[in-house]
């Protein structure tokens, strides 16, 4: 063997050491990349159904939840503010929620599975403003006298009835948006599946 063939198998050796580190440098270097990449368990969760227990949710009572960063209004509605409803039919602009603002289960009158449960996402049509969360009625609401309760948003003056429609000639042009759900019990709710359970 020759002084040149040493030399030649020497620097081959050193190529390939070289070039294998070379790789594993790059493999190194990409795995926080590509992980990077990939969404985060708060990405994953803020896309994710939300289980609700309404067990201790009272007549008259209403509770928030996030859902996809966006609040979610889950009202126990009463006798009053149902049969408030049918009053309202004829001052609100879309009374049949015609407007795909909602599942197609919740397309009625009360835009809910069960009559008395409202599930709504609190977050105006307009511009996107949180409406108030308290349905206050009649004179409390600074709205009118005769008003039968609902929800009002600050911004600009949209109200909404409790059914989350919202009233002719108001800012806003759509009711509020009814997020898809389904009833796992009586007592339990899970916002962002489908399904009339």
């Amino acid at each position: 063997m020759s002084v040149d063939q040493k030399v030649d198998a020497g620097r081959r050796q050193l190529l390939l050491v070289t070039s294998a580190a070379g790789g594993v440098g790059a493999v190194a270097a990409a795995v926080p990349f590509v992980a990077s990449l990939t969404p985060s368990e708060r990405a994953k969760a803020a896309g994710a159904p939300v289980e609700v227990d309404i067990s201790k949710l009272q007549p008259g009572q209403m509770m928030t939840v996030e859902w996809r960063g966006k609040p979610v209004w889950i009202i126990n509605r009463t006798k009053e503010m149902l049969d408030s409803l049918k009053k309202t039919d004829s001052e609100v602009s879309d009374p049949k929620s015609e407007k795909p603002m909602q599942p197609a289960y919740a397309q009625n009158e009360t835009r809910s599975i069960k009559p008395e449960i409202l599930v709504a996402v609190g977050i105006c049509t307009h511009l996107g403003c949180s409406p108030s969360d308290k349905f206050k009625t009649g004179a409390e609401s600074g709205v009118a006298a005769d008003w039968p309760g609902g929800f009002l948003c600050p911004c600009h003056g949209s109200t909404f009835d409790m059914a989350g429609r919202v009233y002719k000639s108001k800012p806003a042009p759509d009711n509020l948006e009814i997020p898809p759900h389904k009833y796992l019990s009586d007592a339990k709710i899970i916002i962002g599946e489908d399904g009339k359970a």
